[in-house]
């Protein structure tokens, strides 16, 4: 079957599915973005996305391309043209079509929309999370305001790369203080050896991850001790257990930073239950 595509208005075969040279995503990365899971057909954690997705515009002073509720119907329509029963749909908005100019183009300048979906394999995700991944550090040399989820993602694209060519499954951001930022596309967590489960707080050096959210929500219900505080390299890699979250992988556990293994080398206990409960938590719409 075809791959469907929604573009400005339009529900296309994904090889006829471009939009125009002059689209200021594609000349400055003039856009944003969202990542919203599927499972079982429906979408998770659509509410939490659709506000970021407003933050990130405004920020941006782009304007929003239709309503909350319209692009419901179209994310909901194009997940059923692609048929999909476990994957993701992507949607990005860009400032829109004009003569390339690093000013704001004309107002009234349309915003531009895509929205694409597509199954993922769900064994080999099981497996990944039963077997755990492997993760190296790099220096954070991205802009400072990541809290927006913008398309200008070139440090990420970099850093995920080095992290496949050294046979790692993610790269953590490092700031000038040696302490964890994030991964290139995902939240970064620890487990101390006393039990207490670190993330970095919301700040402008990280994204406020949507799978981050849900996944405190099951944190304080099941009783777990949680602290929202930078953590160092030394510290992650001394802990007893580290993970990743991300819309795409849920909860990842971490057995690996730059190739020493974390606690016994295994995916640890809460990383593996958080995982296991998350859905109790998110809300399928």
């Amino acid at each position: 079957m075809s791959r469907i595509a929604y573009v400005n208005g339009r529900y296309l075969p994904l090889r006829d599915a471009t939009v125009n040279v002059e689209d200021r995503g594609y000349q400055f990365s003039d856009g944003v973005y969202e990542v919203c899971e599927v499972k079982a057909g429906r979408l998770v954690d659509e509410r939490r996305h659709t506000e970021r997705l407003a933050r990130s515009l405004s920020e941006l002073r782009i304007a929003a391309p239709m309503s909350p509720a319209a692009l419901g119907v179209v994310l909901r329509e194009t997940v059923r043209r692609n048929r999909v029963r476990w994957g993701i749909v992507y949607l990005q908005i860009s400032r829109g079509v004009a003569r390339r100019d690093h000013a704001f183009p004309a107002a009234g300048t349309a915003p531009s929309i895509v929205v694409t979906a597509r199954n993922l394999n769900l064994d080999a995700a099981e497996k990944l999370a039963a077997d755990g991944v492997a993760v190296i550090t790099v220096p954070d040399n991205r802009w400072e305001r990541v809290d927006i989820k913008s398309v200008s993602l070139l440090p990420n694209v970099l850093a995920k790369q080095a992290a496949r060519e050294q046979g790692a499954r993610e790269a953590w951001f490092v700031d000038g203080q040696g302490r964890v930022t994030e991964g290139s596309s995902s939240n970064a967590w620890i487990v101390t050896r006393d039990g207490k489960v670190v993330t970095r707080q919301v700040d402008h050096g990280i994204l406020k991850g949507i799978t981050r959210t849900v996944v405190l929500d099951a944190i304080a219900a099941q009783g777990l001790e949680l602290e929202e505080r930078a953590f160092t390299v030394d510290e992650a890699q001394s802990a007893r257990e580290a993970f990743i979250t991300s819309a795409s992988q849920i909860v990842l556990p971490v057995v690996r930073i730059d190739g020493r293994p974390v606690g016994n080398g295994a995916p640890g206990l809460i990383a593996t239950a958080l995982r296991r409960d998350f859905h109790r938590y998110a809300e399928l719409t």
